[in-house]
């Protein structure tokens, strides 16, 4: 393979038409989204005065709704199209947000689980749309561009909320979160990308199967390491500030963070430039052994060391999940299926933070890490167990997934 083959991979997939400006759109939204939890907890502690933990309760609603709206949206469009369901998300988005920096904290509390089961899906459409614009060589590219994409968002958000909210006020904030995640959810209705391939919108192909028939031991399996994964990562920001902590060094933790996010964005580029997939079940449970002893990192300088072979292994299981989705799923239930795929991603980012915050505190720092890295690595095993148990849906598409 020359050194050019590469770039022209991720050209190729750059010049499907409309999917750069899908990226483009996506990456707002995702931003604004990412960072729709700080700008919660800022609205919640500095504007109403309540406690961190009285935070904590509003970003749990507003994930649950998440988790519990993707799926029911996703068979939404599925059914009725994407132009029918994105008003029905964008229009309570827009009185949810606009409304945050006034409203009492129990109201604020119920308003935000019913912001997330209206949550604008973007994620899910971005997948989806990915899926039908591309062909099975472009995909894996372009699902890692997707991941690079998401990596970028969660550097980003954040980051904005914080200084602006410091700078000018978390109302506004708030203000500015709702109105990118309704100016990514408009242009993503205005552009409406096709969520079904031409050889998909016609014959048994547009048919919708009854669940049991595409929900089978490999969709399980496959949405469980996705699970897994969420989990790891979601603990690993927590062992990696507890770390730091310890040590009296916790100014350092974005800098940490930050290095980790950078080479999940180089690990995804160069991921989706291998000509050949890697198993899912691999590649997390190498991420997984490489969690489990960054926790022994002296100090934060070494730290950023430890979390590069963590980073860089990130965003390629990502792909691998996504792809799998994708590929195990007819298009007539792909929404659905990439709603499951966010709700059993949300999950584990939900529980991996109180798990290892446990481990860690009956340990060490350390132990954060290693519950993090153990978690996963049950993930992958059991992932592997049931991927081998299981047989296929849909057998020649997902063919190169089960090479070992």
């Amino acid at each position: 393979m020359t050194t050019v083959e590469p770039v022209t991979r991720f050209r190729q997939v750059l010049a499907v038409p409309g999917l750069t400006p899908l990226l483009g759109i996506s990456l707002l939204a995702r931003t604004a989204i990412t960072a729709d939890a700080m700008a919660l907890t800022m609205v919640v502690v500095v504007t109403l005065g309540h406690s961190y933990a009285a935070a904590g309760a509003v970003v749990a609603a507003l994930t649950a709704g998440v988790a519990l709206g993707g799926p029911v949206l996703g068979r939404m469009i599925d059914r009725r199209g994407l132009r029918t369901v994105l008003p029905i998300t964008i229009v309570p988005q827009l009185l949810f947000w606009s409304a945050v920096p006034v409203l009492p904290y129990v109201v604020l509390v119920g308003a935000s689980f019913v912001a997330g089961l209206l949550m604008v899906p973007v994620q899910a459409v971005t997948r989806q749309a990915i899926t039908a614009m591309t062909t099975a060589e472009q995909r894996r590219a372009a699902f890692a561009l997707e991941s690079v994409a998401g990596e970028v968002s969660y550097l980003v958000g954040p980051a904005v909320v914080i200084l602006f909210a410091t700078t000018l006020s978390p109302g506004v904030v708030s203000w500015g979160v709702g109105a990118a995640i309704v100016a990514g959810g408009a242009g993503i209705m205005l552009l409406d990308p096709p969520l079904r391939a031409e050889g998909e919108t016609s014959g048994a192909a547009a048919g919708r199967p009854r669940r049991r028939e595409w929900l089978g031991v490999r969709v399980v399996a496959v949405l469980l390491m996705g699970f897994g994964v969420a989990m790891l990562l979601s603990g690993v920001d927590l062992a990696i500030v507890a770390t730091l902590r310890e040590a009296g060094r916790v100014s350092w933790a974005a800098l940490v963070v930050a290095v980790c996010g950078a080479a999940s964005v180089v690990g995804g580029l160069v991921y989706g430039a291998l000509p050949r997939p890697v198993p899912t079940w691999l590649l997390l449970g190498l991420l997984a052994l490489v969690t489990i002893p960054a926790g022994l990192a002296p100090t934060w300088p070494w730290l950023c060391v430890a979390v590069v072979g963590i980073g860089l292994l990130t965003a390629p299981t990502l792909v691998t999940v996504t792809d799998a989705v994708s590929r195990l799923t007819p298009a007539g239930v792909r929404g659905e299926a990439t709603g499951l795929h966010s709700s059993a991603a949300g999950a584990g980012f939900a529980l991996g933070a109180p798990v290892v915050g446990m481990a860690i505190d009956v340990s060490t720092s350390a132990g954060g890490f290693a519950a993090a890295g153990l978690a996963g690595l049950l993930a992958a095993l059991t992932g592997y167990l049931l991927w081998r148990s299981g047989t296929a849906a849909v057998a020649p598409p997902i063919a190169d997934l089960t090479r070992t």
